[in-house]
């Protein structure tokens, strides 16, 4: 009895892990939740006999976590073509998955460039353009160092052809996104929009923008949003200057996202609205707003801001 309690105990114990990977290959919380649930449901719908001649529950939660993510990317892509105007990833707190994803152990840093930033907006924002076999082996590969034959067995492909399509994401990473800056660059920088945008000031914005800046807005139809990608400083500038002047009751703080500093807009207790940015070189390249109330839920709990840890 105390041995079932144990291993029960230790089942449960992944439940995290397994959360944090499920995030990883679909871009959003409730997708990750569902895929976690389908797979407890399918340890415990096995009988006693069954699970006692699993040696890895750990591995065996993985590997079956890591399928049904597979079959959903399919099904969510589908969804996707539906999706009213842009989707972008769900933000999440910065400390949400902290210890859950090892390194890979290799020592090629451009092997390691997602390990760091494993759950930023920008790294999932490339892991969308990827194809679900391509995305389950990079994520399982180079954030989580599953190895490729066990890899291959959930794909349904050979340890070599894992090991393309993971390389092949590699590359995709490489050439849609450059390294993360160090973060009190990027925090510089964030500090510096908002203060512009908060002052009114159209030039101060723009001073602050990269001259190939895009601006995506999730809103999914459910609230007023811009539906197609807004491009250039000027246009992006009086975008958000237009926002702030419009909604004088929404309230931004700085608060700590997985890609560094976010601005965290509230009306009253509610998050309304969670904008990520992505900096090189000083100014910012992208600016992502999710508006789509389904993807705020777990900013309910209010988090600590920065004020907050000083």
């Amino acid at each position: 009895m105390e041995d079932d309690v144990k291993d029960l105990g230790d089942v449960f114990a992944e439940r995290r892990r397994l959360l944090s990977l499920a995030y990883r290959m679909t871009g959003t919380l409730a997708d990750a939740e569902d895929v976690v649930q389908e797979t407890y449901v399918r340890w415990y719908r096995q009988d006693e006999a069954e699970r006692a001649e699993i040696l890895n529950p750990a591995g065996w939660l993985t590997r079956v976590a890591s399928r049904i993510a597979l079959d959903l990317l399919a099904s969510a892509r589908r969804r996707r073509e539906r999706y009213i105007g842009q989707w972008l990833p769900e933000p999440v707190p910065a400390d949400l998955f902290d210890g859950t994803a090892p390194s890979a152990g290799t020592s090629d840093p451009l092997e390691r460039v997602t390990l760091d930033d494993a759950v930023s907006t920008a790294l999932l924002v490339v892991l969308e353009a990827m194809t679900p076999a391509q995305r389950v082996a990079f994520v399982l590969h180079d954030v989580f160092a599953v190895p490729f034959d066990e890899i291959g067995q959930i794909v349904g492909r050979t340890p070599a052809a894992v090991r393309q399509l993971a390389a092949s994401g590699r590359r995709q990473v490489r050439e849609n996104r450059t390294a993360a800056v160090p973060r009190d660059e990027h925090d510089r920088a964030v500090r510096a929009f908002l203060r512009a945008a908060q002052a009114g000031d159209v030039e101060q914005l723009v001073r602050v923008l990269a001259p190939d800046v895009q601006l995506r807005s999730d809103a999914n139809g459910l609230v007023s949003a811009a539906r197609n990608v807004i491009e250039g400083p000027d246009r992006v500038a009086r975008l958000v200057l237009g926002v702030g002047a419009k909604m004088p009751d929404l309230v931004p703080s700085l608060e700590r996202t997985a890609d560094g500093l976010s601005v965290v807009f509230r009306t009253g207790e509610v998050v309304t609205a969670v904008m990520t940015l992505h900096v090189e070189n000083e100014l910012v390249t992208d600016v992502w707003i999710v508006l789509n109330p389904a993807k705020l839920t777990h900013w309910l709990p209010l988090p600590r801001t920065e004020t907050d840890e000083r």
